[in-house]
């Protein structure tokens, strides 16, 4: 699933580490990595897909609205 394959690497392009480990991945990241991919998605869309897929997510957003902020668990060197 070519597909497929693009919305997993806009994600994990779209997702930012900081200094201690911590990783986050915004829904207007996310969705500016996947129109770059060819796999245009709404912002609820995309939302909807990092609740389906990543299960070790927290909500961190500060704002209302479709704009989120997740808190996604570091991955293991």
């Amino acid at each position: 699933m070519p597909q497929d394959d693009a919305i997993w690497i806009a994600f994990r392009e779209a997702m930012k580490r900081d200094s201690d480990g911590q990783c986050t991945i915004s829904t207007r990241d996310f969705v500016t990595q996947l129109n770059l991919h060819n796999t245009p998605h709404t912002m609820r869309a995309a939302n909807a897909w990092i609740e389906i897929h990543i299960a070790t997510f927290s909500d961190i957003s500060t704002e209302p609205g479709e704009y989120r902020l997740f808190e996604v668990p570091a991955a293991r060197d």
